[in-house]
C-alpha cells in the first residue's frame, strides 16, 4: 500500500475553538418556562384580563362612589348612565359596585376552592401512586365511594347541620367531594412517570425518593394539575350561581355573579344589561382561566423544552 502524507489529512468537525462554545445560557426551569410562556400572546392576553378583573373587584366598588348595599328607592331599574355605569336593579342599588362586590366572593370562592382541591388531590393521589399495592386498592376505593355523592346532597347536609349559608360553608360543601377527580388524575400522572426510563435512571443512580419526586416527577405532572385548576375556577363559578338560583348560595345582601344573573333573570325582557354585566364578566373570566391554562400547559412541560 502507498504510504500517504499526513499533511494530506485534515481534521473537520473538532475545532478548538467551537470546543467550549454554550449553545444557549443557562437557565433554571422557572426561567425557561417564563421566557416561552412570554411567546405565548393568547396566554399573556389572557394574564392582563385577570389583572385587569381583579383589580376592578378589588377597588370597583369604591371607584363607583356607592355603597354595593345601599338602596335608592328614587333610582330603580335606570339604564346604565354616567351617574350608574352598569345601571341599577329593581331595588336601585348601583349594579357597578354590586358586580365589583360579587367578584370578590365568586373569584374567591372559584380560587379557594380549586386551590383546597388541587392541594388534596395531589397529596392523596402522589400517597395513593408512590405506595402502590394494597393501599392504592383501598384509597382508590374510597375516592370511588366519595365522588358518587352528590355534592348538592352535601350542601344541603352541612347548610342544615351547621345552621349556615355562609361562603366557608359553599366552599367546604364543595371541596369535600371535589378533590376526588384530580386526585384520580394525579395518580393515573404519577404512576405513568414511575415507569419512565428518566426515573428508573434516577433510583439506578442512587437518588433519594423525595429529590426523584420534587425534582422529576412533579415537573412533569405540573402542567395537569394546572390545566385541571383552570377548569376547576369557572365550574366553582357555576357550581355557586346554580347554589344562589335554588336559594342555597349566597344571601343578600351580599352578592356574586351567579346571585346577579340569576335575579335578573325575572326581568331580562326589560332590563337585559342586569344580566349582561354579570354573564359577561363570568364568560371573560372563563375564557381567561381557559387561555392561561394553555399557555401554563405548554409553558411548564419540561418535554417541550429546547
Amino acid at each position: 500500500m502507498e504510504n500517504i502524507p499526513l499533511e494530506k489529512f485534515v481534521i473537520v468537525g473538532a475545532e478548538d475553538a467551537e470546543a467550549e462554545r454554550i449553545a444557549r445560557p443557562r437557565v433554571s426551569y422557572l426561567q425557561d418556562a417564563w421566557r416561552r410562556f412570554r411567546e405565548n400572546r393568547l396566554a399573556l392576553l389572557a394574564l392582563v384580563l385577570l389583572a385587569i378583573l381583579t383589580i376592578l373587584v378589588i377597588f370597583g366598588p369604591k371607584a363607583s362612589g356607592y355603597a354595593f348595599e345601599e338602596i335608592d328607592k328614587t333610582a330603580r331599574n335606570l339604564a346604565p348612565c354616567a351617574e350608574h355605569w352598569f345601571g341599577t336593579d329593581k331595588l336601585g342599588r348601583d349594579l357597578f359596585a354590586r358586580v365589583c362586590q360579587g367578584g370578590r366572593v365568586s373569584l374567591l370562592i372559584g380560587l379557594v376552592g380549586a386551590l383546597v382541591t388541587s392541594v388534596i388531590g395531589c397529596i392523596y393521589g402522589g400517597i395513593s401512586a408512590y405506595f402502590g399495592g394494597v393501599v392504592d386498592n383501598v384509597m382508590m376505593r374510597i375516592v370511588e365511594i366519595i365522588i358518587s355523592v352528590p355534592y348538592l346532597i352535601v350542601v344541603i347536609l352541612l347548610s342544615v347541620v351547621l345552621q349556615s349559608k355562609s361562603i366557608f360553608t359553599l366552599i367546604l360543601a364543595m371541596t369535600l367531594t371535589g378533590w376526588c377527580g384530580i386526585a384520580r388524575l394525579v395518580r393515573g400522572q404519577m404512576l405513568q412517570l414511575k415507569g419512565q426510563e428518566f426515573v428508573t435512571a434516577a433510583r439506578a443512580l442512587g437518588v433519594s425518593p423525595f429529590r426523584i419526586v420534587t425534582r422529576h416527577m412533579i415537573p412533569n405532572s405540573l402542567s395537569v394539575v394546572l390545566v385541571s385548576i383552570t377548569f376547576d375556577v369557572p365550574g366553582y363559578i357555576f357550581a355557586e350561581a346554580f347554589l344562589s338560583y335554588i336559594g342555597l348560595g349566597i344571601q343578600p345582601p351580599n352578592t356574586s355573579w351567579g346571585a346577579l344573573a340569576a335575579m335578573a333573570q325575572n326581568t331580562f325582557t326589560f332590563y337585559p344589561y342586569q344580566m349582561f354585566f354579570p354573564a359577561l364578566m363570568i364568560a371573560v373570566t372563563m375564557l381567561s382561566f381557559t387561555l392561561l391554562g394553555d399557555g401554563l400547559r405548554d409553558a411548564l412541560d419540561p418535554r417541550l423544552r429546547k
